[in-house]
């Protein structure tokens, strides 16, 4: 190939590289706010009422952050925080209206669509907000069922992301009598007897002996999603698990638990690393696993196993339960290795509600072959851009 049409090649590839990682590039609502101390609180709540999550999952996406003083205006009603879910869902539209758009709405008026409208919570079109171009360039927003009275108007842009993200701040909270509506708190829910009663009482017997059930129960008001192993698998596991210092066995069974809410559409739009409540705050050691979808099937993987969500205990927010079929072990900071490691294994079954999951076990070659697919999934597409490019060059 002559050099001409190999560098060629190479702008052309490079060309490419920039438009995948700027197209696949994903929002993160909390980063975009921390950078401006005055939407603290708002940004806070976004965290507290699980929304940062859903703004972040979504492709096509407007926040009206308001700032500090407004949000103290609002938390002086006193509202749950479920109700407060509620008011700030009204604030995330369906929909980009950058600065640009907002003084160009076809018609001087434009309904959009909010999360509290996507959440089926909203009654009728309450969930519904209209933006409307007012004289002297200022634009006003108004909820359905506030009788057209403009509660408050566009300030400035905060950062835009076109078409994907749209970061605006509201002068005030906007008003809806069907959004400050009380909610009821959801019932309180027994985690122990939820699992016991549907195939993972071994795993909730581990958690009262090691006596954690309270640092799962005091999350979940917050958000909390726990991967229980079925039974036998636990069963399969207990001469191990046995052999594991008091504080690796409780290492292993906070290694189970996310400090946060996933559903199961959430898990699947996630496919990457997640947090777990191993991970010890201050001192840098974090803890997760990845988060791979295979068709319907929601994988965890470690450098040591992989688990197969195969079962929904529970999910309704702010707690989700699911089963899986592994114990989940890694790393071997957590666990000691030799304990668990101290059997050979055969080859991992391929999975099936009739066969023995087994305890987990593996040598050194299936960890490190773990880990080098977990780098193929991730960063696969680097590594073959890189091989191109070279080939490229040389031929």
């Amino acid at each position: 190939m002559p050099l001409s049409v190999a560098k060629s090649s190479i702008s052309l590839l490079l060309l490419l590289f920039v438009v995948i990682t700027t197209t696949t590039s994903a929002h993160n609502i909390t980063q975009i706010l921390t950078k401006h101390h005055e939407f603290s609180t708002f940004n806070r709540y976004l965290t507290l009422t699980h929304l940062a999550s859903e703004i972040n999952r979504r492709q096509t996406i407007t926040v009206c952050a308001v700032d500090n003083a407004a949000m103290d205006d609002l938390l002086d009603k006193h509202m749950s925080i479920y109700t407060l879910k509620n008011v700030l869902s009204l604030h995330v539209f369906a929909d980009y209206f950058g600065s640009k758009q907002l003084h160009r709405i076809t018609k001087g008026t434009a309904l959009t669509a909010t999360l509290f409208q996507a959440t089926g919570e909203a009654p009728g079109t309450s969930g519904y907000v209209n933006i409307t171009n007012m004289k002297g360039k200022k634009v006003g927003f108004a909820t359905e069922d506030n009788d057209g009275h403009f509660s408050a108007s566009f300030v400035k842009s905060i950062q835009e992301i076109p078409y994907n993200i749209s970061v605006i701040q509201l002068s005030n909270i906007l008003t809806s009598s069907a959004a400050e509506a009380p909610v009821a708190p959801p019932a309180e829910i027994d985690l122990i007897d939820l699992m016991s009663t549907k195939g993972c009482k071994e795993f909730a017997k581990l958690l009262q002996n090691t006596k954690i059930t309270k640092t799962f129960t005091d999350l979940m008001e917050n958000g909390l999603t726990v991967f229980c192993p079925i039974d036998k698998v636990v069963n399969s596991f207990l001469p191990k698990y046995k052999n594991l210092t008091k504080n690796g066995q409780t290492s292993l069974l906070l290694y189970h638990g996310i400090p946060d809410y996933h559903s199961l559409g959430m898990l699947r739009s996630k496919n990457g690393n997640i947090n777990t409540m191993a991970t010890t705050k201050g001192k840098n050691n974090k803890y997760d696993f990845s988060v791979q979808t295979d068709g319907d099937n929601v994988k965890l993987e470690t450098n040591i196993v992989t688990a197969k969500i195969t079962g929904t205990l529970l999910d309704e927010e702010p707690l989700a339960v699911y089963k899986i079929d592994k114990v989940l072990l890694q790393p071997s900071e957590l666990f000691n290795a030799q304990s668990i490691n101290s059997e050979d294994t055969a080859p991992e079954p391929s999975s099936g509600d009739d066969m023995d999951y087994g305890t987990g076990d593996v040598d050194a070659t299936v960890a490190n072959s773990n880990g080098a697919m977990i780098m193929s999934v991730n960063g696969g597409w680097l590594i073959t851009f890189v091989l191109i490019i070279v080939g490229l060059v040389f031929v």
